[in-house]
């Protein structure tokens, strides 16, 4: 945006770039829309004393899932304290955005142009209300109040589910796909109707007097649609091969223009490693090029993050450092997502807990698991103090990615080249990790095989691979593919019942709290965990409220009334009669957004795998995992 204005046009916090407003996002900002850009356009140089993230896990991880070596580091967003300030060097650091669409339409005469046409300038005057930053036509008659009307985004682009997001050929449309007969650059208008019939948005050439409504390329209308050029405008070029998936025509501000593609982890130490081993692993990119111990003394006084490491001995530290080197590569050629839960689950289920640190602190009640909940936990872990670490490795459009498979849906990429790092973000907070009772998992697994119930999840779970994916996949489709089975099923809805008990009754809010199931797998089908965390960059994520409810009287108050709450819903009977049928799709059973549903960020699997009848009895008692309540 080039003129004599603040280029700060707003903020946001940087959890955000992680879920809502990422690269290639178009952000609706008060009164202009724009469009996050590639990392390519990400400037670090002005922000002194910036540091990665240092996560080593997860840093491999991303390089596994997106197959680059060259990723060296995760970075956070470019910040500095003081960005309120007009003249202050902060206030020229942030994450560069540019106006899209292209296309703006006065909101008094309805003039359609594009912004570069040279009938609508900027104004972002004042810098501590970059809010009100604003286009506005320069040449409309109709002042109000004496200012410029103002120019709002042109609401219909295109995208492709390659990732590709480009402006709607307005000219050609309203020509039908040729050239105007009377200007070369024709004035447009937009005329929006209005109505209860959908979009009844008319364009107009003014010179020509040709018309065409919007109409006419919505719902089934794609046939009319131009082929998709592969224009990736977060990176300010085309696709060098090309493009030939189907256009489809999105609304500004769609839920479905852009889905991050995230990978998260815990900041846990290795099994049975003491602190220092911990912090080597965790900063490994400051140890990995030196040569030998005698490079210590000039890496404390030279690299941030020997801070850490101020209470051991070089020769502590290198022995550390000798060790972790020393470690075996793991085999990286298994398809699909990196496991980031196992090393996390075998820290929390490991009878010794780990050393205490500022990332990771985990403290086991001397008297156990309360006695009228013994049948349903076999342990109960606070944890006291916890550092997950979010990554952004790519976004999709139209389709969500897929939380078990990541190459069924196509991944946009951030960056031109091979990028050498990836936005990340990381939040501290508190949690609880129940591990319940495996004799009573087993034992209801049992139960429920071959059921009605089960069996009709299991119909719904291949309808729903079937109809996404199986003209995806080349050879042969396995509908049951990733199939979370029944454990899953009973610990997702335990979890839900939980956290929404924690949100009403103790003060939190839902979409502060966060979850990860550590349900069974090929390799440990004994797997029977549920972490509940704290997930906010901000004081509600650590000041003890979460951990104080596994105290044994809380934690028996908490659970007793999320089991009861659970019998019944206001909703019912028809959410407790709900079974997916043919030909539903739908991926849960007894449950809906007033009994189990929670935000879009709480949950691990966006609100699937889900049903109240297979924890309490709101039907046949011999579905629930808990036929009788504590």
């Amino acid at each position: 945006m080039a003129g004599k204005h603040f280029r700060r046009v707003g903020s946001v916090r940087p959890s955000h770039l992680m879920f809502t407003t990422g690269v290639g996002a178009v952000v609706d900002l008060p009164n202009i829309s724009v469009l996050v850009q590639g990392l390519d356009d990400w400037n670090y140089t002005v922000v002194p004393d910036w540091e990665p993230i240092a996560e080593p896990r997860l840093l491999a991880a991303t390089r596994k899932l997106l197959r680059q070596d060259s990723i060296k580091e995760l970075r956070p967003a470019p910040w500095m304290a003081g960005a309120d300030e007009p003249n202050s060097p902060a206030s020229k650091i942030g994450v560069p955005i540019t106006p899209f669409p292209g296309w703006l339409r006065c909101t008094a005469c309805d003039e359609l142009a594009p912004i570069e046409g040279g009938v609508f300038g900027f104004e972002n005057t004042k810098a501590r209300k970059p809010h009100e930053a604003r286009f506005f036509h320069t040449t409309c008659s109709r002042k109000k109040s004496g200012r410029r009307p103002m120019a709002v985004a042109a609401r219909f682009v295109l995208a492709c589910t390659a990732g590709h997001l480009d402006d709607f050929p307005y000219v050609h449309y309203v020509h039908q796909g040729g050239a105007c007969p009377s200007a070369s650059h024709p004035k447009l208008r937009m005329d929006d109707r209005g109505g209860n019939l959908g979009a009844n948005v008319e364009i107009k050439c003014v010179a020509c007097t040709s018309r065409r409504n919007m109409r006419e390329v919505l719902g089934r209308g794609v046939d009319k649609l131009p082929r998709c050029r592969g224009r990736r405008a977060h990176l300010s070029d085309f696709e060098p091969k090309g493009c030939t998936a189907e256009l489809k025509l999105l609304i500004v501000g769609a839920s479905n223009q852009w889905f991050a593609q995230t990978l998260s982890a815990l900041a846990v130490p290795r099994t049975g490693e003491n602190e220092l081993q911990a912090k080597v692993e965790q900063h490994w990119s400051t140890f990995e090029g030196l040569p030998g111990s005698a490079m210590l003394p000039w890496a404390r006084q030279n690299a941030p993050a020997m801070r850490e490491f101020e209470k051991w001995t070089d020769e502590q530290v290198w022995n550390a450092v000798e060790r972790f080197r020393a470690k075996p590569a793991e085999d990286d050629d298994t398809k699909g997502y990196p496991d980031l839960h196992t090393a996390e689950w075998q820290i929390f289920a490991a009878t010794d807990l780990p050393q205490p640190n500022d990332d990771f602190t985990l403290y086991r009640h001397p008297d156990g698991v309360p006695g009228q909940v013994k049948e349903i936990y076999a342990d109960v872990i606070q944890a006291e103090r916890l550092r997950e670490v979010r990554a952004l490795v790519g976004f999709t459009r139209l389709d969500a990615p897929d939380p078990t498979d990541p190459d069924l849906v196509l991944r946009a990429p951030l960056s031109r080249g091979a990028p050498t790092w990836v936005p990340a973000s990381e939040v501290r907070g508190e949690g609880i990790f129940l591990r319940l009772s495996e004799g009573l998992l087993s034992e209801w697994e049992r139960a429920v095989h071959g059921t009605e119930a089960m069996e009709a999840h299991r119909e719904a779970y291949a309808r729903f691979r079937k109809s996404r994916y199986s003209g995806r996949i080349s050879g042969t489709f396995d509908p049951m593919r990733n199939w979370p089975g029944a454990r899953y099923y009973a610990l997702h809805t335990l979890s839900h019942l939980l956290i929404r008990t924690i949100s009403l009754e103790c003060g939190y809010s839902s979409a502060s709290l966060s979850e990860r199931i550590y349900s069974g797998t090929e390799d440990d089908p004994h797997r029977a965990g549920i972490l509940i965390y704290t997930a906010v960059p901000d004081a509600e994520g650590t000041l003890g409220g979460l951990v104080s409810l596994a105290e044994p009287d809380e934690l028996v108050r908490i659970t007793r009334r999320a089991l009861a709450d659970a019998k019944y819903c206001s909703s019912d009977p028809l959410c407790a009669e709900r079974l997916p049928r043919e030909p539903d799709e739908f991926l849960h059973g007894a449950a809906c957004h007033v009994c189990l549903f929670v935000s879009e960020t709480t949950c691990e699997r966006g609100n699937r795998f889900l049903d109240r009848r297979f924890v309490v009895p709101i039907d046949n008692p011999n579905l629930a995992l808990f036929p009788t309540l504590p």
